[in-house]
């Protein structure tokens, strides 16, 4: 039997770093328990409302939040606040597989253009790993907003 899977960050800013990480998958904010949002509603703005209902005092409400595939496949990523600073690299990271199927410099251009979409969200581009055939078709490292790392592959 298989299992999901949730992936867990810690984190100064929840709420900034799952919205980073939202746009960049493509995922969502899913609504507060109970809730069924209209397809336009803000679903933080929901959970804003649903903390202050249940007496959730200000200064806890960005203690977490998360963010899941629209399509039910992906894992959900889960962001919880914690005091201290990252201080080393990640023993774990994601790869964002936006060029699987493609070869050499078409797939480096796919990668290229994500780079510029990922950086405009707040990412740090930090380097690209040229296509090394037949064991690397090639990478770009990069970091959230927070300073985790991650591959565009």
């Amino acid at each position: 039997m298989s299992r999901h899977i949730q992936v867990t960050f810690d984190a100064h800013d929840p709420r900034a770093l799952s919205t980073f990480w939202r746009d960049a998958l493509g995922y969502v904010h899913p609504a507060p328990p109970g809730a069924d949002l209209p397809k336009d509603a803000d679903p933080l703005a929901a959970w804003d409302d649903f903390l202050a209902a249940n007496g959730v005092p200000k200064e806890r409400r960005n203690s977490a939040s998360a963010i899941e595939d629209p399509e039910g496949h992906g894992p959900r990523l889960f962001f919880q606040q914690v005091p201290e600073d990252k201080v080393a690299k990640n023993r774990v990271h994601l790869d964002v597989r936006v060029a699987p199927r493609l070869q050499g410099q078409e797939r480096m251009a796919a990668l290229e253009a994500e780079c510029d979409r990922l950086v405009a969200l707040g990412a740090k581009r930090v380097r690209r790993q040229e296509p090394a055939p037949p064991l690397d078709a090639g990478h770009i490292v990069m970091t959230d907003p927070e300073g985790n790392e991650f591959c565009l592959d």
